[in-house]
């Protein structure tokens, strides 16, 4: 089974080497693919030189910062048209344990989208600050009980989806970031009848660059719940 790892950055200079580095340390027959927004640290100069000497690495650079669920759309795209069985979302900050991923792998040979989730045992992040812990607890819990998706870590970015979940969704039609993408992206596969799975992770803060957080981030997540219900409630998914 063809599995691609996408990793959507903007200035990740620091950390896009590394956790290529990690991933490939696994011996496990994967490919990356870099989505890099013009990052102004030269994220993508790094990237390069690794697609120049590693043919399991692919770069899409684009011409401006346009967020990451716009990143991960094109990502998607990509993976449908090359065929890839396995796709994954994955942060290059190593807030994602690359050794996570046969974790991920196992489960999704019985289910189509896997979630590694902060949450299904307690709470699995460390450094965060409590006013963001909150938040962002806080965030899952209201979107389970707007959206009624059970999930209880809807607004994670580490995941897997099998291509047919991908195929199924109107990618042109996504155009939310950060939480909110991952809320939508979650409750569609769900709502179109996918099996959907969490798994335990821990999830540790960057310790390289800066966080991509903003309320901007926040308001968007909020607003989303109320528009996924009303679009289920019309079956206009």
């Amino acid at each position: 089974m063809k599995t691609l790892i996408i990793i959507p950055t903007y200035n990740e200079a620091e950390n896009i080497e590394k956790i290529i580095e990690e991933i490939f340390k696994l011996n496990l027959d994967i490919d990356i693919l870099v989505v890099d927004d013009n990052s102004p640290d030269g994220t993508s100069k790094i990237v390069e030189e690794i697609t120049g000497r590693d043919h399991k690495v692919s770069l899409i650079k684009r011409k401006a910062k346009m967020g990451l669920g716009t990143a991960y759309v094109a990502g998607f795209k990509y993976a449908i048209q090359k065929r890839y069985d396995y796709i994954f979302e994955m942060d290059a900050d190593f807030s994602h344990d690359p050794k996570e991923i046969p974790n991920f792998l196992e489960k999704i040979r019985e289910y189509d989208l896997v979630i590694g989730s902060r949450y299904i045992k307690g709470i699995n992040i460390v450094n965060w600050p409590l006013r963001r812990l909150i938040l962002s607890y806080g965030a899952n819990i209201y979107t389970r009980l707007i959206t009624g998706l059970p999930v209880k870590d809807s607004t994670g970015g580490y995941k897997c989806f099998r291509r047919k979940v991908l195929e199924s969704i109107n990618l042109d039609k996504i155009h939310s970031g950060g939480y909110a993408f991952q809320i939508e992206m979650n409750y569609k596969a769900w709502k179109k009848g996918f099996k959907i799975t969490e798994i335990p992770i821990i999830f540790i803060d960057r310790t390289e660059g800066r966080s991509k957080m903003s309320r901007k981030i926040v308001r968007e997540a909020i607003w989303m719940v109320w528009k996924l219900r009303l679009l289920g409630f019309l079956e206009k998914l």
